[in-house]
């Protein structure tokens, strides 16, 4: 029996958009970002899709431990670095690069002990990152010499040690930011040794100047567009992600009846409501407002009343002959995700990394197989 509420995910699409990258990057190696469980299509899963890729960065440390206990032997870095010892042992256990991004950090390492002798292969990969404006994570122009100094003289870093920052603006191609980030890390970074990595999914796309020895692509992996009020598909990425569910009841209303919750939504003229087995208990946005668009049976319906936990009611006046069962897409072929975040006032991030546990996950080349049988 089909779910109530499931989401198809296209596999193919993930290798697709990081020949994408490719090409957008031809000098360049790619890390690919899969953190946050792969942008909510699954972190193991994703990651056994680009297995080509030169390395995987990850947020946290146990994303980085659960990627080598299922027997990934790429380079891994740990975006977030580490905040304690206990940590920086994990990230020496288990081979993974570790971001530094702080003095405690440095603290860290130069507390701990380092064997008498110690091989290349038991020492750590570490990135340094420089704050060019995110004013988050990274050290100031002033103390990245310092920074550097300090983490060279550790006997336990593998040399040499990479460089990094983070754009902060590059989704606006009409803001000049980008470019003052750029241009800040190339004249901190230029007396010192080390690969280099700016660009993130926007600045692969938009921004050449930040193509470097490395590129760190997200969200366009998953066939998203970084930039608003684009998507993806314009780009020539494919979208990995359909979510998908049925009618599971369809009734007339009359003018004046009000719909849902607070009865925020009242009937103009007589129709015919459907009601979908999906809500905010699933992912869907609670927020997506009156007239966002589902497909029912491949043609657009919009969504009336609010979003409940389990269920959307949808106006079916162009589809009077829709019937319990039928199929509904919230996001997919044929209604980009991109137009979905719009209508509820975020972002797509949150809505693929949204979708929760009583979503069923269904690869695309498994459920053709299940309807070839069926």
């Amino acid at each position: 029996m089909t779910p109530a509420a499931y989401a198809v995910l296209n596999l193919e699409a993930v290798r697709h958009n990081a020949q994408k990258v490719r090409y957008c990057a031809p000098d360049a190696k790619i890390m690919a970002v899969i953190k946050a469980n792969g942008y909510g299509h699954g972190l193991l899963r994703i990651a056994e899709a680009l297995q080509n890729a030169d390395a995987f960065a990850v947020a946290r440390v146990d994303e980085g431990i659960r990627l080598r206990k299922a027997g990934l032997k790429n380079r891994i870095a740990v975006l977030e670095g580490f905040s304690c010892a206990d940590e920086l042992d994990e990230l020496l256990h288990y081979q993974l690069d570790a971001v530094v991004h702080s003095f405690t950090q440095l603290e860290i390492f130069e507390a701990r002990p380092v064997p008498y002798r110690i091989n290349e292969q038991e020492k750590i990969a570490v990135w340094l990152k420089l704050d060019t404006g995110m004013n988050r994570l990274g050290f100031k122009a002033k103390d990245f010499s310092i920074a550097y100094q300090r983490l060279n003289k550790c006997s336990l870093i593998k040399q040499s040690i990479s460089l990094m920052t983070h754009l902060a603006n590059a989704d606006d191609k009409t803001d000049d930011c980008t470019l003052k980030q750029i241009s800040l890390f190339n004249d901190t970074v230029t007396l010192f040794p080390g690969q280099r990595s700016i660009a993130n999914s926007a600045g692969i796309l938009g921004w050449k100047e930040s193509l470097t020895d490395w590129v760190r692509p997200g969200v366009m992996l998953y066939g998203i567009s970084p930039f608003p009020n684009t998507s993806g598909a314009q780009l020539g990425l494919k979208p990995i992600m359909g979510l998908h569910s049925r009618l599971i009841a369809v009734k007339p209303i009359e003018t004046g009846d009000k719909v849902g919750y607070g009865g925020s939504w009242t009937c103009a003229k007589a129709t015919t409501l459907g009601i979908v087995a999906i809500g905010y208990g699933d992912g869907y946005p609670r927020y997506a407002k009156p007239g966002t668009p589902v497909l029912v049976n491949g043609k657009r319906a919009p969504l009336v009343g609010r979003v409940s936990m389990d269920m959307i009611t949808v106006d079916l006046a162009t589809q009077p002959s829709a019937k319990p069962g039928d199929p509904v897409t919230l996001w997919g072929e044929g209604l980009a995700v991109e137009e979905i975040a719009r209508c509820a006032d975020t972002i797509p991030y949150t809505l693929v990394c949204g979708i929760t546990s009583r979503v069923q996950i269904v690869e695309e080349v498994a459920l053709l197989q299940e309807q070839k049988v069926s």
